[in-house]
């Protein structure tokens, strides 16, 4: 049997030396974190010295990974307050000195948000630097995550755009800049986040995956194209009643997946359990199969994610399945999200 592979999805727990905003320790949970000017004053105050800072806590989370036998790392997303916004403040149209109150996951959070006040197009490329930062420090193929247009659509306001497949689609093209740069300077992995994309299936079938497609526009084939699709976060580590997608977006999505240029689908399982009959979905699409939880304070066992990924070898080859957390890993600290890196890619390795 084929070795089964092992990534994480994007954000680490964030080194203590890293004194910048991090939406995964505000108080009232990652969606409601204030994204003003605040990101921009904590790189100022690390002054000249913010290069190293940011370096040594790249190296603490890729090191991490590297122990516990993470074959394709990312670089914890360290430098960044979130996903999403970070991205956009390297963004023309997005103006962060002006919040809008915005109500988000069905009324669950009220958060201010940065607004859209004009079309929106990329600036000075920016990820290419951070990927070169992290692929210095580690001989395995590290991994570049990006928010995708939808996602970053229901993440901001918008006093501009009257149609959100027109406000993705130039999102789109400023992602893709980002996606061909990092393609040219030698990134082999390259993931979007669009965990909208089962919270609101139908949205993501009008217009969403056309939206993908085009922010990987003229990706070369030996760039391995990732999407992740989680199915919310809670506001807090053991919180069991947060809002989760529809248990039947992953089957209803899968035809289009499927159907499209990604190479590789990174889906949700560990939280709440697929029937995994939805792999078989999948005839040439990897899947990256989340088999630890990144909101439970519990390590799961070794025997545990082994049986789940035995379960899961009943209905797609090997070779075209990874094992993962179900999603970034901010709020366990680094302590837990070592023990259940370290148990995920053990149980991976006794299946090969």
């Amino acid at each position: 049997m084929s070795k089964i592979r092992t990534t994480c999805i994007g954000a680490y727990p964030k080194p203590e030396f890293v004194e910048l905003p991090d939406w995964f320790t505000v108080a009232e949970g990652p969606d409601t974190a204030d994204p003003t000017q605040s990101w921009s004053e904590a790189m100022a105050a690390m002054g000249e010295n913010v290069e190293d800072i940011l370096t040594r806590g790249v190296a603490q989370a890729i090191a991490d990974q590297e122990s516990a036998g993470i074959d394709i790392p990312t670089d914890g997303e360290v430098p960044r307050e979130n996903y999403i916004h970070y991205h956009c403040r390297y963004l023309d149209g997005i103006d962060f000195a002006h919040l809008t109150e915005k109500s988000l996951r069905n009324g669950a959070y009220v958060a201010r948000l940065p607004t859209i006040t004009k079309r929106v197009s990329a600036r000075e490329p920016f990820l290419v630097h951070d990927w070169q930062r992290a692929q210095e420090l580690t001989d395995r193929p590290v991994k570049m995550t990006m928010p995708g247009p939808m996602t970053i659509g229901d993440t901001t306001a918008d006093s501009f755009y009257d149609d959100p497949g027109r406000r993705g689609a130039d999102l789109a093209d400023a992602l893709n800049v980002e996606v061909l740069n990092l393609a040219q300077a030698g990134c082999r992995h390259i993931q979007i986040d669009e965990p909208l994309f089962a919270r609101k299936p139908g949205p993501a079938l009008d217009y969403g995956f056309e939206n993908l497609e085009r922010a990987f526009y003229k990706c070369p084939k030996n760039v391995i194209r990732t999407v992740h699709m989680c199915c919310g976060y809670p506001d807090r580590l053991d919180n069991s009643d947060y809002p989760k997608a529809d248990p039947h977006s992953y089957a209803e999505l899968a035809g289009a997946i499927e159907d499209s240029s990604i190479d590789s689908v990174s889906l949700e399982d560990a939280h709440r359990h697929n029937d995994l009959r939805l792999l078989e979905k999948f005839n040439n699409t990897s899947v990256i199969l989340g088999v630890v939880t990144v909101a439970k304070s519990t390590v799961e066992s070794v025997e545990e994610i082994r049986g789940r990924l035995q379960l899961a070898l009943a209905h797609i080859d090997p070779e075209r399945l990874l094992a993962a957390p179900d999603c970034g890993l901010g709020l366990l600290g680094r302590e837990l999200a070592r023990a259940k890196l370290t148990n995920l890619c053990e149980a991976s390795r006794s299946l090969g």
